[in-house]
């Protein structure tokens, strides 16, 4: 990513936080020809200008390849990443006749899974209906596989020693986490997490403070969705001296992990 496509994102995100936070209701897009998103329902609409120029409004917006609108739900970013990755497994089903785990596994943990994943701890679906359309596009793949066509979705993954996009989504929240928490992150993340004295914690000696929220949309956002799931986290994983380490106890545990 080039110096000024991350200025421009982190523009966005510092926008959006402070819409969140009540401070505004409103983000200045700051692409080649300024928007301006107006955001959730009884927004006033309230115009802005950059210098003497009258800036347009516009009901969503695509940058560096997430789509965000003005309700903030991002269902039509899962619909257009499930739309792509389905076309792209639909291509592979009709140019491979070879099923076998060693030819497809790779083709849709290369071609098609990044697709799914790509930024999506900015865009993770908040609702039942977009995480299965998602979880949709992997159940497609692995039933391609020869052999496991009669299988349950839950039987192939034990057999492919895959995880859910679920349970995957949720390991790169905690991974991330860690990164921040440990100091290994090369953002600035700074006053993202509040740690919990560890004078009021049993089991994990790292937890995080819970915020509270005026907001049912924030229930998603990163540094809410993945506090809870933090605290539940046993001492040995969260005090891995590495990320290697953590990787490493982190899939163990959600291997057990209903």
């Amino acid at each position: 990513m080039s110096r000024q496509c991350a200025q421009v994102a982190n523009s966005i995100l510092a926008c959006i936080r402070n819409s969140a936070a009540g401070r505004t209701r409103a983000v200045i897009v700051p692409l080649y020809s300024a928007l301006v998103l107006h955001l959730w329902r009884n927004n006033p609409l309230h115009q802005y200008r950059l210098g003497a120029d009258l800036l347009k409004s516009t009901s969503e917006e695509k940058d560096l390849g997430v789509l965000v609108d003005n309700k903030m739900a991002m269902s039509r970013q899962c619909a257009l990443v499930a739309e792509k990755a389905n076309g792209i497994l639909g291509y592979i089903k009709k140019s491979v006749t070879h099923r076998s785990r060693e030819v497809i596994l790779p083709l849709y943990s290369g071609l098609v899974r990044p697709h799914l994943e790509y930024c999506v701890q900015f865009w993770a679906p908040q609702f039942k209906k977009d995480r299965q359309l998602l979880e949709r596009v992997q159940q497609r793949a692995t039933k391609m596989i020869k052999g496991l066509e009669h299988l349950s979705y839950e039987e192939r993954l034990r057999d492919l020693s895959l995880f859910s996009l679920e349970k995957r989504r949720l390991r790169g929240d905690l991974i991330n986490a860690y990164k921040y928490l440990k100091g290994g992150s090369q953002e600035d993340w700074a006053g993202l997490f509040s740690v919990v004295p560890s004078d009021r914690t049993r089991r994990n000696w790292h937890k995080l403070e819970y915020k509270k929220f005026h907001l049912n949309m924030r229930r998603n956002f990163f540094t809410l969705r993945v506090a809870e799931h933090w605290n539940r986290l046993p001492s040995e994983v969260v005090e891995s001296t590495s990320l290697e380490t953590f990787k490493i106890c982190l899939d163990k545990f959600l291997c057990n992990l209903l």
